[in-house]
């Protein structure tokens, strides 16, 4: 019996699968079997590889073939499977070497014609078996994002053929060149592109540099989604655990198309019309959904309350925990979803609210249902409430002389908050628990009665009291104090009031 190595994965664990070949005399003719609890696209392999092996000029001796994929419990999917399998063949008819393959994960589909093309989660498995002392056999077409698990042991052929002359000595497969990670998916260009608003530019530098949810309200055009996009723009540079863990998430995705890792914060815009499993992941295959795209990024979430209501209901859990469980009838996988939610809304269906000129007749009344829509517990877990107005013609056309900031002086600010964080708690404030912000956020006396008495007020909750000690931490940061002040507290309350501002949305 031949036995190889393989994987799948389960969310982000991986699960080693042990790839068996055997063949038994007793028939006149070839029969071949795939048995393991194997999915469609697996058992499709016995076609794929029954082509691949007439176009070596090679065929299956006259006996029963048997593909076992072990552990036999453990539901098999993906057509990553041709290439072990067809591995294992190869050697149980003396065509490769079994003690060389063996010192290799093997993963990829085959072509008709023997061409090894791409498929999903290379990268993750490369990080695994580089934890386990083996190697990795990966499509040609992906031998670079293989590189960046950190090891060299990858042989990445473009054909089969390629495979079989390396281990025959014709030929020698070198370790393919790493090459430097490019952006993907990210937002594009600069806050100094934005006219005005410099109200909601300031909440947007306190949410960058805090990691914290926003949500801004206002007309049409006033330039919400403009500044969402440079969101990104501002924030740090991704660490390099960040940029491993993201770039795993897209490869089980399938969405790591460049071959690089994903070295941007990524920039999730989701259309009001995505379905639960389109924003938590799930499906056949408990595929990543739309929060784990963001991680360690920012999701979008323009027309906020044209969403589906148990659509936006999902977003609370792994805002709170940074984690999502996806559960289906015969699969649980989970996945990170640290990100940071950025969400825009017209005040009322036509967007013209407390304009005389332009408000419908149904006005405030229609608002009223059209803010409705947002739940309260979701509203309260959302840092930052800002209006946007809509842009003044003068300030479009101002010619003062002096230059708006650009994204990178911005973002000198956002760094140095950030990393006065990191080196104090280790994390960014948005993510401190109730027993660190009483060690990262400590307020006197003064401060502590201000904020009661202001929390009572307006009728706050324990975790809405909670994001304002966190909200006042991060300005704080962006001044380079180390203690709350009295005006960092005020600003952080004027960006949760009694009703959000002049459009009467209430939390």
């Amino acid at each position: 019996m031949i036995s190889l190595n393989s994987i799948i994965f389960n969310g982000m664990d991986a699960t080693p699968i042990d790839v068996q070949v055997q063949l038994s005399a007793g028939l006149s003719k070839p029969e071949f079997n795939i048995i393991g609890l194997a999915d469609r696209a697996v058992k499709e392999s016995a076609e794929r590889i029954r082509n691949v092996l007439a176009a070596l000029n090679l065929a299956l001796p006259p006996k029963r073939l048997t593909v076992n994929l072990s552990p036999a419990d453990v539901e098999k999917s993906g057509s990553h499977f041709d290439l072990p399998i067809l591995c294992g063949i190869l050697c149980a008819i003396g065509i490769l070497p079994e003690a060389e393959l063996v010192k290799y994960v093997i993963m990829g589909e085959v072509g008709l014609d023997g061409a090894i093309v791409k498929t999903d989660a290379v990268l993750p498995a490369s990080v695994w078996a580089k934890k386990h002392n083996l190697g990795i056999i990966c499509p040609a077409a992906q031998g670079n994002e293989a590189r960046w698990a950190g090891h060299d042991k990858i042989l990445a052929p473009q054909h089969v053929l390629d495979l079989i002359n390396h281990f025959k000595g014709m030929v020698t497969l070198t370790a393919p060149e790493m090459i430097a990670p490019t952006g993907t998916n990210v937002a594009v260009g600069d806050m100094s592109e934005v006219h005005g608003q410099a109200a909601a530019k300031r909440a947007l530098e306190i949410a960058a540099a805090g990691g914290h949810a926003m949500l801004m309200v206002g007309p049409p055009g006033s330039g919400k989604t403009m500044l969402a996009s440079r969101l990104p723009t501002i924030m740090p540079e991704m660490t390099a655990e960040e940029i491993l863990e993201t770039s795993i998430i897209y490869s089980i995705a399938g969405q790591l198309n460049n071959q690089t890792l994903m070295s941007s914060r990524p920039f999730r815009s989701v259309h009001h019309t995505s379905s639960p499993v389109a924003l938590a992941g799930g499906g056949s295959d408990a595929r990543p959904g739309e929060i784990s795209l963001a991680h360690n990024g920012v999701l979008f979430l323009d027309e906020l309350p044209e969403f589906n209501r148990a659509t936006l209901e999902i977003l609370r859990q792994p805002m709170e925990s940074g984690r999502i469980l996806i559960s289906r009838a015969r699969k649980n996988a989970t996945y990170p979803a640290r990100f940071q939610l950025i969400a825009a809304m017209n005040p009322c269906p036509c967007g013209h609210l407390g304009n005389a000129a332009l408000s419908c007749s149904r006005a405030p009344r229609c608002a009223e249902a059209y803010q409705n829509k947002i739940s309260g517990p979701l509203l309260d877990r959302i840092d930052l409430h800002v209006d946007v107005d809509a842009v003044n013609p003068w300030e479009m056309n101002k010619t003062d002389g002096v230059p708006r900031e650009t994204s990178a002086q911005i973002r000198q600010r956002v760094v140095a908050a950030r990393d006065r964080q990191i080196a104090r708690q280790g994390k960014v404030n948005a993510h401190l628990d109730g027993a660190e912000l009483e060690t990262y956020a400590k307020l006197n006396d003064e401060l502590t009665t201000f904020l009661n008495t202001a929390a009572e007020k307006m009728g706050m909750s324990a975790r809405g009291y909670n994001r304002i000690k966190r909200l006042a931490r991060t300005i704080a940061d962006l001044r380079g104090a180390d203690d709350i002040e009295m005006g960092d507290l005020a600003e952080a309350l004027s960006y949760r009031p009694i009703n959000r501002g002049k459009y009467g949305v209430k939390l």
